[in-house]
């Protein structure tokens, strides 16, 4: 063989690490100035987001920023009117649920839908059961769906001692983790899960973010819907804030702290304002003193506009 053959082609390795940057850098889903409007009424307004696998995105809003509309746009449920969505690079609009999970995408909601009195196995293949058999003498595969429930669940951090259980002796948490699992082994490539923490206490709400890191770990793209940036900031890589209806930041970690992504959340200005409403029909009490201390600290380095 000559030396020319046995020479590396350095081209052609460049090209090859271009195109694998390239595939990185696709986003697993991607909405581009989407809006939606019902009649009259402007849900959503010039949203702009992306989705990356092994990444955590966390939309943030109060109640009535727009953020169920953006699980419906993205779930299937309902469809944009305005923008664009990107499917890994495809121009996408799903016409049911059904679309979206085929496309990879599974929603979490925050009632779980699940059936408290039924096993957790029976929960775990809800609608998508396994058989063995053939025709009128096919019957459900027990002991294959026990099996698998318990290996996913204790892959993704609960070992349960029986999967014959009913899926509401578990705590809110653990049946989270069911509900997560499923949809990693269903094939989930995008997990979207709907305030998993607004219900739990402090401990419980450290379980589901624990998840949340094992499902990023494995490579899932996960949208992380909550109002608790307290939440959202040790799991997330990406943040954007919606207040009604309209993206008002889109940050990366490096670029903004805790105390900015809550200030950004909460409207700096109204914060201020509201301390001096209650300073002007209280006073100066004890009470209102404190207030105000917990305002500044929410508001430190985050000056009125």
């Amino acid at each position: 063989m000559d030396e020319a053959s046995q020479a590396p082609h350095h081209g052609d390795a460049a090209g090859e690490a271009g195109a694998d940057t390239a595939v990185q850098a696709t986003a697993l889903v991607a909405l581009e100035g989407a809006g939606k409007r019902y009649g009259n009424i402007i849900a959503l307004r010039d949203v702009t987001m992306d989705v990356h696998a092994g990444q955590v995105t966390c939309v943030l809003g109060d109640n009535g920023a727009g953020k169920s509309t953006l699980i419906k746009i993205i779930a299937g449920l309902h469809q944009h009117s305005d923008g664009v969505m990107r499917i890994n690079g495809e121009e996408t609009v799903f016409d049911s649920p059904r679309d979206a999970l085929g496309a990879g995408i599974a929603t979490v909601y925050q009632d779980l839908a699940v059936v408290p009195l039924m096993p957790v196995w029976r929960n775990f293949f809800l609608g998508s059961e396994l058989t063995v058999g053939w025709g009128p003498f096919a019957r459900l595969d027990v002991t294959a769906m026990k099996r698998i429930a318990k290996e996913e669940l204790f892959e993704m951090g609960i070992d349960l001692r029986d999967v014959d259980q009913p899926i509401g002796t578990l705590s809110g948490g653990e049946r989270q983790c069911v509900a997560i699992a499923r949809a990693v082994y269903f094939g989930a490539k995008v997990l979207i899960l709907d305030e998993p923490t607004a219900a739990l206490g402090v401990k419980q709400s450290g379980v589901v973010l624990r998840y949340i890191m094992q499902a990023k770990n494995r490579g899932l793209g996960v949208v992380f819907i909550t109002h608790n940036p307290h939440h959202a900031f040790p799991v997330g890589d990406r943040f954007m804030v919606l207040k009604r209806g309209r993206s008002i930041g889109n940050h990366v970690k490096d670029e903004i702290s805790i105390d900015d992504l809550t200030a950004q959340m909460a409207g700096g200005a109204e914060l201020q304002e509201l301390s001096h409403e209650l300073a002007q029909l209280g006073g100066h009490t004890a009470e209102m003193k404190q207030v105000e201390a917990d305002l500044e600290q929410t508001l430190r380095g985050r000056p009125a506009q």
